[in-house]
């Protein structure tokens, strides 16, 4: 069974239910707690009746700096609502580290960005050195994951679509909210990672809502491809991809190729004109919940809650 492992600013804690006992390491990074995974199960086994997990405040599980790489079009419902057609070639792109943060802090939403979106994904955290080269089986995740973590990658889109410039569309602070929980998988655990349920819900309403099976390229082929340029290292953060639902989605294929006949500032100015009737994309006082599970809570992330801010 995994083991979900909480972090505040006194430290690691191992989730029990509803209450958590203290890990006895000096770990001050993910990086360092993943080699001291004994000091995990002794925590996990040490019969403390610790401290309600309500009462902690829960930083991101994952610590900073380290790679944030993520995944493109990765879900088969996502790539229907993006106008895709066809094989999707796969492909990656950085978000800063510093766009990562805590699992209860606000999404701030930049003065000059309208369409804010959201996007639930896995993140994978690394437990191992993964070199260029490396060749990545089913059987070999065990040996290169140490666990999952719950993420979102909030998107800029106005940034993203007129400049085609995902790093900085994806990486302003808090653009990558992380945690609660780092579930640490034992080896049995990694045959589970299909029947993950990801849910995604904007005061309330639920947006996304499907299964690790939509996944167009899976977890051991896209370490497979990565290696092939990035290395990666245990600490290390890989978001796989969202699911249909997001705020926005290709136009109609009429209005796609009237707007391939504008100038760019001219179709970029129409279409954003059509986006703002658009009511999906987040605003100052919207609260995103997010939670990633199997149905029998083998594997259990926790639930990401996150309001939204306006920059001062």
């Amino acid at each position: 069974m995994s083991t979900n492992v909480l972090r505040t600013a006194d430290g690691w804690w191992v989730v029990l239910g509803e209450r958590a006992v203290p890990v006895d390491t000096k770990a001050a990074t993910t990086t360092e707690l993943l080699a001291e995974r004994d000091a995990v199960r002794e925590a996990a086994l040490s019969g403390d009746t610790g401290t309600p997990v309500a009462d902690l405040a829960a930083l991101s599980p994952v610590t900073t700096p380290c790679r944030v790489v993520a995944q493109m079009v990765n879900y088969r419902s996502h790539a229907r609502d993006s106008g895709f057609k066809g094989d999707i070639p796969p492909a990656f792109f950085r978000k800063a580290s510093g766009s990562v943060s805590g699992p209860g802090d606000a999404v701030v939403r930049p003065s000059h960005v309208k369409f804010l979106d959201y996007e639930i994904e896995l993140g994978l955290v690394m437990g191992a050195s993964l070199p260029v080269g490396t060749v990545v089986e089913e059987r070999d995740l065990p040996s290169y994951v140490a666990g999952l973590v719950i993420t979102n990658d909030v998107s800029a889109r106005e940034v993203q679509l007129t400049k085609t410039q995902f790093y900085e569309s994806k990486s302003y602070p808090t653009f990558t909210p992380t945690g609660p929980y780092l579930s640490l998988l034992e080896p049995e655990d990694f045959a589970h990672l299909l029947d993950l349920r990801l849910k995604l819900s904007v005061n309330g309403e639920l947006r996304q809502d499907r299964t690790l099976a939509d996944m167009i390229v899976r977890p051991a082929q896209a370490l497979t491809l990565l290696a092939r340029f990035q290395t990666l290292d245990a600490g290390d953060l890989l978001l796989t991809g969202t699911p249909g639902g997001t705020a926005l989605k290709a136009p109609p294929k009429a209005v796609e190729k009237i707007g391939a006949l504008l100038p760019p500032a001219v179709k970029w100015k129409a279409f954003f004109k059509s986006q703002a009737k658009n009511p999906h994309y987040l605003s100052p006082g919207d609260v995103i919940t997010a939670t990633i599970a199997t149905p029998d809570g083998r594997i259990d992330l926790g639930e990401q809650r996150t309001p939204v801010a306006a920059a001062n």
